[in-house]
């Protein structure tokens, strides 16, 4: 893992000084980064080419007035850089979302397994509305988090079996819906993994048409009452114990701003 200087990009988080490794200092740098640097697909949208290397992703996080978010290889690769700057032992793990009726393809997504103290966390930066706090890597045990109740299991315990290419110790973070009933939300494998693994589904996410992240703006970030997420052109804002509040951006001019306020996303960038 690239070594960086993480003063600019703690200051980015709101983080005043660099913090010894300890799973409090991760929970508050996960929650942090989550509502500090929103998941957004500009890049994609705009057709701007991505280049997979810690260097540049802290780079582009850290500019001078920027508030530049990104998707998973981004976020997930800068923030494995800034936690490696300050000794955290890191990994990134190879992973991909269940769809609707189908896996997304091997390396679609990643995540971060983040070892203190002989402890392993699953930490993840750059799924979108998910987990906003790190998942002990215990396989069965309930999980309370501020977006919901997850667990880690066996995709031998959920309705999706394992996928061909997947490795055989492959594990679900699955998330409580309203209904009670857990179903899977993406699934993760062991092995660590080099961020030049992920270039190539990385480059068919940016471009193929196919991609779910080059048919329109897919945006979240977190904030301290709930979510903001962006779907297309329909915006939902989140606050605990209430309703959500749904609204559609048919106007142009509405959506630029909608994309500034919430996401960072200058209206005339892409």
């Amino acid at each position: 893992m690239t070594v960086v200087d993480p003063a600019a990009y703690l200051e980015r988080l709101g983080v005043a000084r660099a913090p010894t490794p300890s799973f409090h200092a991760l929970q508050a740098l996960q929650l942090a980064h989550i509502e500090r640097v929103p998941f957004e697909n500009a890049d994609v949208l705009a057709g701007r080419p991505i280049r997979l290397n810690a260097a540049s992703l802290v780079d582009r996080l850290t500019e001078p007035g920027s508030r530049r978010g990104g998707f998973c290889y981004q976020l997930n690769g800068a923030f494995a850089a800034l936690l490696a700057a300050l000794g955290f032992k890191v990994d990134l793990l190879a992973a991909r979302f269940h769809g609707d009726d189908r896996m997304e393809p091997r390396f679609g997504h990643f995540a971060l397994r983040v070892t203190i103290d002989g402890e392993p966390w699953l930490v993840d930066v750059g799924a979108g509305y998910s987990f906003r706090a790190p998942l002990r890597l215990e396989v069965g045990s309930e999980q309370d988090d501020p977006s919901g109740t997850f667990r880690i299991q066996s995709p031998d315990d959920g309705p999706v079996p394992l996928a061909p290419g997947d490795d055989a110790g492959a594990l679900d973070v699955a998330w409580r819906h309203r209904d009670g009933v857990f179903r899977p939300h993406y699934r993760f494998e062991p092995a660590p993994r080099r961020l030049d693994e992920f270039a190539a589904t990385c480059e068919w996410t940016r471009t193929s048409p196919d991609s779910p992240f080059t048919q329109g703006w897919m945006c979240a970030v977190g904030t301290p009452a709930g979510w903001a997420t962006l779907d297309g052109r329909r915006l939902r804002v989140t606050s605990s114990g209430q309703e959500p509040v749904d609204r559609l951006l048919d106007d142009d001019a509405e959506l630029g701003a909608a994309l500034a306020r919430w996401f960072g996303v200058a209206p005339l960038s892409w």
